[in-house]
């Protein structure tokens, strides 16, 4: 009689259902996001990020109570007195009255952590996969090279989502509960799809170009510097061109990220005059740029993909 060792090191078929390669990038997917989520550093972060999001929550509260008093009185925070009026031109600057340029700032400014997650993410990954010589693995699988590509830019899109879409739904919910929410949701409805159309262009731009430049130098440390050359450098590059010497506007177009700022102001229907700041290129120019770069990101990964030895 066998031993039960036996039976368990011989064959046994698949007895569940089986499903189409597309359920595969679901998988793959899957797995990238248990790999991130153990890692310590995604998550202090994640926390920084939090702390961003926490500032426009409790300032959304902030400014209701400051329109409830009386524009000349005076308080005191931590025993220091304060106007009113000072204060609520303060917080005028950053528009947190639940308007189109409380959530377009919001996710400005998560881009500055954002770049490092998902430098991060790029680098656990997807650079490991070529760095490891996972990806032939892979591919030897009934699967094709753009079901990898798509679990991929799954995985990066969460992390997208994570920390510009929900938080800003969640201010957009809160302001709605805040205000009159009968007329605030019906009224500001184009916010709303605005904050999803905004998330669905980072999420393909960011996750088409993130996986270009990681399967490029795979490294946390390079993919670090080229993004924060991408994010930092072109962003002062791009003012020290239009503000510095005054050349035309449309030199902003060497920052992506103000690109996609645009393209999100144009889905959240904020005029130009309330753009900070206020020389900028069109929006259609913007939008334009972004779509070259999402091409280009994709051709590069056909390239860099085909390249790698498949055994079936």
């Amino acid at each position: 009689m066998p031993a039960v060792s036996d039976r368990l090191l011989r064959y046994r078929p698949w007895r569940g259902d089986l499903q189409g390669p597309w359920a595969a990038s679901l998988a793959i997917a899957r797995v990238g996001l248990r790999l991130m989520i153990r890692k310590r550093l995604f998550w202090g972060l994640y926390a920084l990020a939090a702390m961003v999001f926490f500032f426009f929550f409790y300032g959304q509260y902030l400014v209701v109570w400051i329109q409830q008093q009386t524009a000349t009185q005076t308080v005191f925070f931590g025993g220091i007195p304060v106007k009113m009026g000072n204060l609520t031109k303060f917080l005028d600057r950053l528009h947190l009255n639940g308007s189109s340029q409380t959530f377009g700032n919001f996710i400005w400014f998560q881009g500055y952590i954002g770049m490092i997650v998902l430098a991060l993410a790029g680098s656990v990954l997807i650079g490991n996969d070529f760095h490891h010589r996972s990806l032939p693995f892979y591919l030897s699988k009934p699967i094709g090279r753009w079901h990898y590509v798509l679990g991929k830019c799954l995985g990066i899109g969460v992390f997208v989502n994570l920390l510009t879409t929900l938080p800003a739904l969640i201010l957009f919910i809160q302001a709605g509960l805040l205000y009159d929410w009968k007329s605030y949701y019906v009224d500001h409805f184009r916010q709303f799809v605005g904050i999803l159309g905004y998330g669905f262009t980072l999420t393909v731009c960011l996750s088409v170009l993130l996986m270009a430049t990681a399967v490029s130098v795979r490294r946390a440390v390079p993919l670090i510097m080229i993004w924060t050359g991408i994010f930092f450098l072109c962003r002062v590059l791009g003012s020290f061109l239009v503000e510095g010497t005054h050349l035309d506007p449309r030199w902003r177009l060497v920052d992506l990220w103000n690109n996609l700022y645009l393209v999100g102001s144009w889905c959240l229907g904020t005029s130009r005059e309330s753009l900070r700041p206020v020389e900028q290129p069109a929006f259609g120019e913007a939008l334009i740029v972004v779509v070259i770069v999402c091409v280009l990101s994709l051709f590069f990964l056909r390239r860099r993909i085909q390249a790698v030895e498949i055994v079936s």
